[in-house]
Order: structure tokens, then C-alpha cells, then sequence
């Protein structure tokens, strides 16, 4: 897959970014509008408290239709009861004056601190004039929806003769059980809105649904594919095979950015009985704790993937056929530690990407998970995230 060098929007989108008060200075209010109404579907977090605009997100995008997604960051408007969701709907109606539309089709997200009510007048008044500023920059609106991000993230492809542009933002609190913390996914191909739900949801299950930084899932994980069909129609064998490579490409992304992050690290499990136990095992290598401490310090103690594999209770383990590699470099056979050159895997774990390869001998199914190394970093920043 041919990624743009620089990311770009489909024709018919554009994006703004300004700071509205919610931050001291930094970018924390983004618009992203369509010139035209767009078919569009969504996913959302499975956890069972979710926030005001993921709330409002459900019943919203039940018409199949959008022509603008409204973004701010700092504050989450997550456990703030029927203020928060009135809070909401008074974000939607602004944003809907903006830029002239109706607010059943504009879709709200927030992002930052639980618990903490949405200063909605400074929502509104930021709206205010914001289409004005109105860019075919995607960088500009991945800037506005920054948390702990070190770095606003976009990329774009071609699809045919169409563009697919991907936006989003997430760093911590990750472990989508939907599709990822904040995604943001425009594309100028014609489809109607349950074509592109179920792309989407092909799409997020083999990588944002993937993807764990820290094993919590956030109160307002959104994922939404806006298409206006200003291309004309795309095969969707095509359209799909770029929307997963994209998707994939933006998992990669968020994982290596999780906070305090030195490391992509990568689990792939092959040789499953069926993709359910693939998924299990691999999430269960890129989550523990262990395995993220011994990529962080470059300690090759390969007992500790025996250990995460087996306490997999739910997964057929046949421990006389499981096999692992290190970057390539074989550690187990059968259930037992190889002789293998300490100096040179402690090499393969100190590289910027590490790749975990494991073989149950079971099966044929397979499945891989994406996260990253556990730092100091990371506990520094949640330490003190409410406070910052």
C-alpha cells in the first residue's frame, strides 16, 4: 500500500483547529466539514460508562448521514449526567450554525479528563466564525484533538480514483473493544452507510480492535467513516483492501506513540485452533506487564512468553508444540527454552520495532495484537494527568 508522502484530504473535506480556552494555549477545539451531506457510519467504546457525546454519537448517527464532526480536547464530558449530555447537544447545535446545517448531522466528540463538566461557552463561542478558517490541511485538525499525544497523526491513500484519509489521536487509556480512542476516516468514494459500516467494522476488527497500550478501554473511543461520493463508486474489494491497510497503518502509529513509549511491539500468534483463541493469546503477550518490561529493557527472559501464553486458560495450549522468535530469532521449540545467543536477541529487543512471533501447533487460525513497551513515562504522565 502507496501512502501519500504528505497526508492530504479527499476532495470535498476540510478541517479547522484553534484554541478555545479549554487549554492554556494549545489547539484544543477541531471542525471537520463536508461541502456536502455524507454518508457515514460509526463504532464506539463497549465501555459501560461512556461519555455524553458517545451518548449523543449513537442516536446521531442512526440517520446515516453527516456533514461535520465537532472535536474538543482536555475535557471529556464523561460522568457528568443529563448536564453533560444537554452539554453536548448545545455543542452539536453550534457547530451545526457554523456551518449551516442541521444538528442531527453533525457528530460531537471530547476528549481528555472524566469528571469534569464541559465549559460549554467556550465551546460555543470558539464555533463561532471557525469555517472561516477552514483548511485542506489534515495536520491542522489532528492538532485540535490532542491529549498526550507527542504528535498530531494523519495519513492518506488512494482507493481507485478515490482518496481515504485517516485522522486520529490517542496515546493512553487504550484498548479499544471497538475501534480506536479517536479516528476520524474521510473518503470521496460512493457508498451508502451500511456498506460502510461494514467495511468499517471488517476494517477495525483485525487492527483497532487490536490495539492495547495500557489494557483500559476509554469511556470515549470513536471511530467514524464519513464518504461523500464525489469520486463516484470504487469496487469495495478495492475500497476495503485500503481501508484495512490504513487502518493498520494508524494502529501502528498510535501504538508506537503510547505515553513514555520507547518501542512498537508487535504479537503475532499463528497455529490457533480458531481466530477467537489467536486474538486471546495475543492480546494476553502484548498486555502484560512483563512482556512490556522485558521489550523496555531489552532483557531477553523468553519465559516470560511461555508464561502469558499459558495463562490463557481459555485457549487450546499444546505446550509440547509451542514455538517462539524474537525478531526473527528463535527462543523456544516445544515448550523449552533454546540455547540462543543472548547478545543477539537482547540486540533484536533493543530495536525500535520488536516483533513477538508465537506458534501453538494447534491449528491454522492466526492473529496479531499491537502495543508498545511500559516506561517510567507512563507512570509519570498518569500520575499526574488529572492535575496537568
Amino acid at each position: 500500500m502507496d501512502f501519500h508522502g504528505q497526508p492530504r484530504f479527499p476532495p470535498g473535506f476540510r478541517c479547522a483547529s484553534r484554541n478555545c480556552g479549554l487549554k492554556p494555549v494549545e489547539k484544543d477545539l477541531a471542525l471537520f466539514v463536508s461541502d456536502r451531506d455524507a454518508a457515514a457510519a460509526a463504532i464506539f467504546t463497549r465501555n459501560q460508562f461512556p461519555g455524553a457525546p458517545v451518548l449523543l454519537g449513537r442516536e446521531t448517527i442512526r440517520g446515516g448521514s453527516l456533514r461535520a464532526i465537532v472535536v474538543n480536547s482536555k475535557v471529556s464530558n464523561v460522568a457528568t449526567g443529563a448536564i453533560g449530555l444537554a452539554n453536548a447537544r448545545r455543542m452539536a447545535a453550534a457547530a451545526a450554525a457554523e456551518c449551516g446545517t442541521e444538528a442531527s448531522r453533525i457528530l460531537v466528540s471530547s476528549t481528555g479528563v472524566i469528571g469534569v463538566h464541559l465549559p460549554i461557552e467556550k465551546v460555543e463561542s470558539g464555533l463561532r466564525g471557525m469555517t472561516a478558517d477552514l483548511t485542506d490541511d489534515p495536520l491542522v485538525g489532528a492538532r485540535g484533538i490532542m491529549t498526550t499525544d507527542t504528535h498530531p497523526k494523519a495519513l492518506s491513500a488512494s482507493a481507485g480514483p478515490a482518496t481515504i484519509t485517516w485522522i486520529a489521536k490517542g496515546s493512553g487509556m487504550i484498548e479499544p473493544n471497538m475501534a480506536t480512542m479517536l479516528c476520524y476516516i474521510f473518503t470521496d468514494a460512493a457508498f451508502d452507510a451500511p456498506t460502510l459500516d461494514r467495511m468499517l467494522r471488517r476494517s477495525a476488527h483485525v487492527s483497532f480492535n487490536m490495539l492495547s497500550v495500557d489494557t483500559d478501554t476509554s469511556t470515549s473511543d470513536t471511530c467514524v467513516l464519513m464518504a461523500n461520493g464525489a469520486a463516484g463508486p470504487v469496487p469495495e474489494a478495492t475500497f476495503q483492501e485500503a481501508l484495512t491497510a490504513g487502518c493498520l497503518r494508524m494502529t501502528e502509529i498510535l501504538a508506537r506513540d503510547g505515553e513514555g513509549a520507547e518501542h512498537l511491539l508487535r504479537c503475532t500468534v499463528r497455529g490457533a485452533i480458531d481466530e477467537r483463541e489467536a486474538r486471546l493469546v495475543a492480546k494476553s503477550l502484548v498486555n502484560s506487564p512483563l512482556i512490556k518490561t522485558m521489550v523496555h529493557g531489552a532483557d531477553p527472559n523468553v519465559g516470560r512468553i511461555l508464561m502469558a501464553v499459558g495463562k490463557c486458560f481459555d485457549a487450546t495450549i499444546r505446550t509440547d508444540a509451542t514455538d517462539a522468535w524474537v525478531n526473527g530469532h528463535q527462543v523456544v521449540r516445544g515448550g523449552a527454552r533454546l540455547p540462543f545467543d543472548e547478545a543477539a536477541v537482547r540486540a533484536a529487543l533493543a530495536t525500535e520495532v520488536v516483533d513477538l512471533e508465537v506458534s501453538l501447533g494447534a491449528g491454522d487460525a492466526s492473529a496479531t495484537a499491537y502495543g508498545c513497551d511500559l516506561t517510567k513515562g507512563y507512570v509519570e504522565e498518569n500520575a499526574a494527568y488529572y492535575s496537568s
